[in-house]
């Protein structure tokens, strides 16, 4: 699946919640989708979803409008942190509507995740707990088998170990059988091993589209006098500088062995870190 975002733009009154922003995402790949609470995540996702409409611009998914369009929705699974479900619904009728929905629907994945999440099937939506309810949104998302999977915050409430089991899981589901997910998380230092690309927004506007691998091998952090470190970030790309009674450490784009050989302290910057620098800006990268 191929999606294009193109000059994308969604107003809500005089407030955009996304400006503009153009990017590709092609082909099977974990997509990690990253910014602080208003960045415009939940609002693309929404588009993409054909949940509702652009007020300029369009997101093409293969060469259409997901918008009001069932044959290609039925490629896409959005499970957001809550109110994915009529609360009246027991689990077993939303197990049976989805199989309905999604021509890929993976029945034995689905009760497999049941038991795993502990569920009853017969329990009505309105009676289960945060975290119960996050696990039936898990349970959605894996077994459809869409190609095109989205989870925005998908755990809330579930305690660390079955966290870990849903990352597991949706890893070996992936290898098995690659489809295009696309994970909004403020966890992180979690999941951000599982990330093959990295896109980050703020304020609407998309800052960062980089390979994570990419982003691991020349994002550091450099450490030393005013001066060491002046002298070293001139002429590359800055993401942030901090000084404390005269040392510096700034945050860059360059690699490991350039600044060891110049004599600086060096160390990597993990993406959660990267995602605060950058939102954090007065201007994108």
């Amino acid at each position: 699946m191929k999606i294009e975002v193109k000059s994308l733009t969604k107003k809500y009154g005089d407030h955009r919640a996304l400006n503009d922003i153009s990017f590709i995402l092609d082909g099977p790949k974990i997509y990690g989708l990253l910014g602080r609470n208003g960045a415009g995540k939940t609002t693309f996702m929404d588009i993409l979803s054909g949940h509702i409409m652009a007020s300029n611009g369009e997101i093409l998914i293969n060469g259409e409008n997901p918008f009001d369009n069932q044959r290609l929705t039925e490629s896409i699974c959005l499970i957001k942190e809550g109110q994915n479900f009529k609360r009246d619904l027991k689990i077993k009728n939303v197990l049976k509507i989805y199989s309905y929905f999604y021509p890929n629907w993976d029945q034995e994945l689905a009760e497999n995740l049941i038991k795993e999440y502990n569920l009853d099937l017969n329990s009505k939506i309105k009676t289960l707990s945060k975290g119960m309810e996050s696990a039936l949104g898990i349970t959605v998302g894996l077994a459809s088998k869409a190609p095109i999977t989205i989870f925005d915050e998908p755990y809330i409430g579930l305690d660390a170990p079955s966290r870990k089991k849903f990352y597991e899981i949706m890893l070996e589901e992936y290898q098995e059988k690659p489809r295009m997910i696309i994970f909004s998380t403020h966890l992180i230092d979690e999941v951000s091993l599982l990330f093959e690309e990295v896109l980050i927004l703020r304020e609407g506007s998309l800052v960062l589209q980089e390979e994570s691998e990419i982003l691991r091998n020349n994002t550091i952090a450099v450490s030393g006098t005013i001066e060491e470190v002046e002298t070293f970030i001139s002429g590359k790309e800055v993401i942030e500088k901090k000084q404390l009674a005269g040392m510096m450490t700034a945050y860059i784009y360059g690699t490991v062995e350039e600044a060891k050989m110049f004599g600086l302290n060096v160390e990597g910057v993990p993406i959660q870190e990267l995602m605060i620098y950058l939102t954090e800006r007065k201007k994108g990268a």
